[in-house]
């Protein structure tokens, strides 16, 4: 089975899509298996991170962005905007693809483990994740 799960992000941050997958796998049938995500984008990304205390999430984004910060000179991919290029640096420092192991008809995630769309770019955007499960 594979579907495609579509995200509205409203700018950077990370944003979780976990029930959205609970609910594939659900409809799926698989009891034992593999959930495989690609994000199909160049400056988004994936994660798996805590989803209990939203600071969690608020100091991965600030620690990446300090980390890969907007305007550096050395850029010379600038058509699309300051944020493009850090965008792009950050999705391939980061996953662009998870796999979750499947038993009993469940994704097996960890008490406090969420999956989030990571979003690297300022402005609104529909992320699309292609979800296999098998």
């Amino acid at each position: 089975m594979v579907e495609i799960i579509r995200i509205e992000t409203q700018g950077q941050g990370l944003y979780e899509f976990t029930d959205r997958l609970k609910q594939q796998l659900n409809s799926s049938g698989v009891q034992e298996g593999l959930c495989t995500l690609l994000i199909q984008h160049t400056s988004a990304s994936l994660t798996i991170q805590e989803n209990a205390d939203p600071s969690a999430q608020q100091d991965l984004e600030n620690w990446l962005n300090r980390l890969v910060p907007e305007g550096d000179p050395l850029y010379t991919h600038l058509f699309e905007g300051r944020d493009d290029m850090p965008a792009h640096i950050k999705a391939a420092l980061t996953a662009t693809t998870l796999s979750i192991p499947v038993s009993e008809g469940r994704l097996l995630l960890g008490t406090w483990q969420g999956v989030y769309c990571w979003e690297h770019r300022h402005g609104r955007q529909i992320r699309s994740v292609a979800v296999h499960i098998g």
